[in-house]
């Protein structure tokens, strides 16, 4: 497939224009934490916007009107967060949001990949209007992504990209042939061929599998992250009888084998996985990799575990401009995601 226009993926840790979240409205993702979690989300973007802008969704006017309520109350200032109107069935924005990439020029494009409850939930027609409305609020045009004639599907969550040309990825995302199918029968060299042509990809990093109790069914944000252009955390699970720790093992050898799109040898720096995490009847997803980057922190998923702090120190250490802050994701991590599937850059 011909190169369609030259656009780059930016890296998460380049400038922002704005931070994109959607403010709950109802219980669904969180039965029976959902007043909690209302108000872990004003603290989210409390902490956002001390150092940038929140393009908040909201359901409706009165919903917004309440929000407001809620964010006057925890000293949000309202001139930091511009609201937009758009009902949705979720608020998982690094999902069903835009994918933003720019030119040589700096112009921007919002990428529409296409959404569907990542192949398991059958709730998700409102969320595709979500990447129409950021677009057209940011004045941007927004382009459909196709491949042989099909929309692809792709969520924000289940790729990581270093800014310069280098992508990582699961296999047991995008490539398993029965189980929550994005695109049937798309093979790594269709994705690939998609990657180079949308998002300016040059090298893509295949690994295998994602954690247990991930919902999506192996999205990378809870696996590895880049936080610089040749080095990426990335989890370990120590205990031998883990189900986690063979998996992660695997991940890492292969990401000690692998270079960058330059032919760099890639810089691997292990972060713990907090201590198994259950609700109910679900062991929870919990990773503190699934951070969301701002323009002057990097906030961080917490679990009231003894990992907390040596998951922050390492962080801290490789982010030393950055202010790097805990958030306590005890209750959002019932929703099976925190922060970075919550949150969506929107680069200047």
């Amino acid at each position: 497939m011909q190169t369609i226009h030259p656009n780059t993926l930016p890296a998460e840790w380049e400038k922002h224009q704005f931070t994109l979240l959607a403010f709950p409205y109802e219980g669904r993702d969180w039965p029976g934490k959902f007043h909690a979690v209302k108000w872990a989300f004003v603290e989210i973007i409390r902490k956002v916007s001390t150092h940038e802008d929140v393009l908040l969704l909201v359901r409706s006017a009165l919903h917004q009107e309440k929000v407001k309520g809620m964010l006057v109350q925890a000293h949000v200032d309202l001139k930091k967060v511009k609201f937009l109107i758009q009902d949705t069935n979720r608020g998982w924005m690094r999902d069903s949001g835009p994918i933003i990439v720019k030119d040589a020029k700096g112009g921007r494009t919002a990428l529409q990949f296409g959404f569907n409850g990542w192949a398991k939930y059958g709730n998700y027609r409102k969320d595709l209007y979500t990447p129409q409305t950021v677009a057209e609020s940011l004045k941007i045009p927004l382009r459909k992504v196709i491949y042989k004639d099909r929309d692809v599907v792709l969520e924000g969550g289940a790729i990581d990209s270093n800014g310069q040309g280098t992508l990582i990825t699961t296999a047991e995302c995008l490539l398993h042939p029965s189980i929550q199918v994005r695109n049937p029968g798309f093979s790594k060299l269709d994705y690939e061929e998609i990657f180079a042509s949308y998002l300016g990809i040059k090298k893509t990093i295949w690994l295998g599998a994602g954690i247990e109790g991930d919902d999506t069914h192996g999205h990378v944000d809870d696996i590895c992250r880049f936080v610089n252009v040749n080095t990426v955390v990335a989890c370990r699970e120590i205990n031998p009888k883990d189900k986690n720790h063979k998996i992660l093992e695997a991940n890492l050898e292969q990401l000690r084998s692998e270079t960058i799109q330059n032919g760099e040898k890639l810089n691997v720096i292990e972060i713990p996985m907090p201590s198994r995490l259950d609700f109910e009847d679900l062991r929870l997803p919990a990773s503190y990799v699934n951070f969301l980057i701002t323009n002057a922190s990097v906030l961080v998923p917490t679990f009231n575990d003894k990992n907390d702090y040596k998951a922050l120190r390492i962080l801290r250490e490789v982010f030393p401009d950055r202010d790097v802050i805990g958030i306590s994701a005890i209750d959002l991590i019932w929703g099976l995601g925190t922060l970075h599937c919550l949150s969506h850059e929107i680069p200047h």
